[in-house]
């Protein structure tokens, strides 16, 4: 989230089918399939049927109440602005220690790759299990990621405020700096 409201839109492509779920219902049963509509008709010819609870009138109004906050709390301009900054964050952290490597991503939707060497760009995936544990004792859950389990998957909340990524990039500098 960032940009765009579809991670997709970065990419200049146009999907035949979309599917989304969990954050649009903030927490309540809800997902949704956006497609084509010659794929919806073939979809409808062999029986219109997607799941077994679809269509709750609940759900539904959360989804909507979800779409109206993010709107009008502009929520789309703070996971880009915020997010900016987050990224910058994490870049500068590569000036002071050596293991980070590539940041990954834009707005809320960040990766922080881990390497024990920058040459050949080793995976530090033991010291990325040690910097989780670490950040889990300071309060910060975090869960490596990746072929190699050395990447920090990072996707905030789109109300996340700068002061929370700089506690939280404060905290990571501070793992970073004691011996993994």
């Amino acid at each position: 989230m960032g940009q765009f409201f579809w991670g997709f839109e970065e990419q200049g492509v146009t999907p035949d089918i979309i599917t989304m779920a969990k954050g649009m219902g903030n927490g309540q049963p809800l997902g949704a399939v956006i497609t084509r509509r010659e794929i919806a008709e073939a979809l409808e010819a062999e029986g219109y049927f997607f799941s077994s609870s679809g269509g709750s009138p609940v759900s539904c109004r959360i989804g909507i109440a979800v779409l109206d906050v993010m709107q009008e709390e502009k929520l789309w301009e703070n996971a880009q602005v915020v997010g900016e900054h987050f990224r910058q964050r994490l870049e500068a952290l590569k000036e002071n220690h050596p293991l980070v490597g590539a940041v990954h991503g834009s707005g809320f939707y960040l990766g922080l790759e881990l390497i024990r060497d920058h040459a050949t760009l080793e995976p530090a995936t033991e010291e990325t299990t040690l910097l989780c544990e670490r950040l889990r004792e300071l309060g910060i859950f975090m869960q490596p990621t990746g072929d190699h389990l050395n990447i920090l998957k990072i996707k905030p909340p789109m109300v996340t405020t700068r002061q929370s990524v700089d506690f939280f990039v404060d905290m990571l500098a501070k793992v970073l700096s004691e011996e993994l």
